[in-house]
């Protein structure tokens, strides 16, 4: 298999540029959160861009899948690890080598950053080619990298970079000092004084003397107009090394293969995720290979959550409540009521992240997990009014939602959060009610967060979900939301219980 990228098999469409609206929606999902956790520390790779280009192909899915597995073994990822390392040790030679303006000393940066690239690529290449890989696309990095290294090109360039170094090492000089008369001349073998005087002085030695010296701040500092001036003289001495030197570094100002450079920043896609959700899977939370599917809407999910608020919750301590829920036959549309604070937002914001997920190619919060393919995520989700927005916030909801309905196929999911909750009941009903059988009418999977027991019961297409309490204490949320009949009035009643305003405790006080 030829090999391009690790994020994509062969043959997958190239992504997209992502919708203007993307933003928005990961905001909405707190998905910006997730990106967020999994770029952390990765800002050069510049990463953010891949989580908003979603694989078109269940195949693609698999793909990234076999790499993730891969990854996962302890001597694929410490091979990796240190290959990225090296490789952002020679981005920081060569970034510095442009900074400086000394020829030969830019020249030998640039020296020292090709045969680190050649280590790491070498090095690599060996630990692949001893580690059980699975994967198809590591298996043809593997392949490229073999190739690459037995190329003409290469064996020349490593060669020359190696043997040039040597030669440059063997380079030996003297710096003759009289007053203000600075000679430089070929060393002849003359004596090292410094350990000369050292060991003279060493017997006159009482305590431990205070090192004096200063450290340079720069870790790779230009020459001084001193050291230039020595270095100008010792180049007439050595032409043929020099001149080797120079001639190298024009030829190979551009030396990274471009194929390499782009697996060394692709796969921190892949291991800033995993990173991420370590410290949650340390703590018992866990995550799957979900099964995507191209050609059903089917759906299940166990033990799942809210990736982003896990890992507020687990930097505090705090517990993660873990959900299911379920699509069979013609089932397409969650509907979740229940009470307030009781976690229906969570939810929702749940679905719309495990679709963007497994759409990802990434693991999913949860366990036992089948989701559709999807092409996006779109969300409605209430915004402040502004005063500069003369629509009102009712218009702007409904041009909204027209947007959504504009933009969304058959293969889109859809998370709608307390739509129409400002308007009357009556209102919020008939506009509900209408969404919803829009969204059934173009075979739409969505989840639908409603203060209206009555969504729930449209038709067979529509689930109902409900957010729980504690039975003896109505006021503590459980968090857990569950697949069952909505009743928003056995809710009202176990509440009017608890506080003595049941019809029957009302009729006690008014006619003892």
């Amino acid at each position: 298999m030829p090999f391009a990228s690790i994020l994509e098999p062969p043959g997958e469409a190239p992504p997209a540029t992502p919708d203007a609206t993307l933003a928005a929606v990961f905001h909405d999902l707190n998905f910006d959160q997730i990106v967020t956790g999994a770029t952390e520390g990765r800002a050069p790779y510049d990463l953010a861009g891949f989580f908003g280009h979603l694989l078109s192909r269940a195949s693609s899915v698999a793909y990234r899948h076999e790499v993730l597995r891969d990854l996962e073994r302890p001597e694929v990822r410490s091979a990796i690890d240190a290959f990225a390392t090296a490789m952002r040790s020679v981005r920081a030679r060569i970034a510095q080598a442009d900074k400086l303006r000394q020829p030969f000393q830019q020249a030998s940066w640039r020296l020292d950053a090709t045969i680190e690239y050649a280590n790491a690529t070498e090095t690599l290449t060996a630990a692949l080619g001893q580690a059980p890989i699975a994967s198809a696309g590591l298996r043809s990095l593997r392949e490229y990298l073999t190739g690459y290294l037995e190329s003409a090109a290469y064996r020349s360039f490593a060669v020359t970079n190696r043997t040039l170094a040597t030669e440059l090492d063997r380079v030996h000089y003297g710096v003759f000092v009289l007053k203000s008369r600075v000679t430089v001349q070929p060393f002849q073998d003359e004596a090292d004084y410094s350990a000369e005087v050292a060991a003279t002085f060493e017997r006159f030695q009482q305590t431990t003397a205070a090192d004096h010296r200063v450290a340079r701040r720069d870790p790779y500092p230009e020459v001084n107009h001193v050291e230039e001036q020595i270095l100008l003289r010792v180049a007439p001495l050595f032409p043929q090394v020099f001149a080797r030197l120079t001639e190298f570094e024009r030829q190979h100002r551009e030396f990274l293969d471009a194929t390499v450079v782009r697996f060394d920043r692709e796969v921190q896609f892949y291991l800033g995720y995993l990173d991420a959700i370590a410290p949650l899977r340390k703590a018992g939370l866990e995550f799957c290979y979900p099964e995507v599917v191209e050609d059903s809407k089917e759906e299940t999910a166990t033990a799942t959550f809210d990736l982003a608020l896990a890992r507020q919750l687990h930097r505090g301590g705090a517990a993660i409540v873990p959900n299911d829920f379920a699509l069979h036959g013609a089932e397409r549309i969650l509907v979740v009521s229940g009470p307030n604070q009781g976690g229906k937002t969570t939810f929702a914001r749940t679905f719309g992240q495990l679709h963007l997920l497994a759409a990802l190619g990434l693991l999913v919060p949860g366990r036992d997990v089948r989701l559709a393919l999807v092409d996006r995520v779109l969300a409605h989700f209430e915004r402040e009014e502004h005063m500069e927005d003369l629509r009102g916030k009712l218009l702007d909801e409904l041009v909204r939602v027209r947007e959504i309905f504009e933009r969304l196929t058959a293969r889109t999911v859809v998370v709608f959060n307390e739509s129409f909750s400002t308007t009357t009941v009556e209102d919020a009903e008939f506009l509900g009610s209408r969404v919803l059988e829009e969204l059934v009418r173009r075979d739409v999977l969505a989840v639908y967060v409603t203060f209206l027991d009555e969504l729930s019961r449209l038709g067979p297409a529509t689930v109902s979900m409900v957010s729980t309490v504690v039975p003896d204490d109505p006021a503590r949320r459980t968090f857990h939301i569950l697949r069952q009949r909505a009743d928003g009035r056995a809710y009202a009643l176990v509440v009017a219980n608890q506080y003595g305003l049941s019809e029957d405790r009302i009729r006690e006080r008014v006619h003892p």
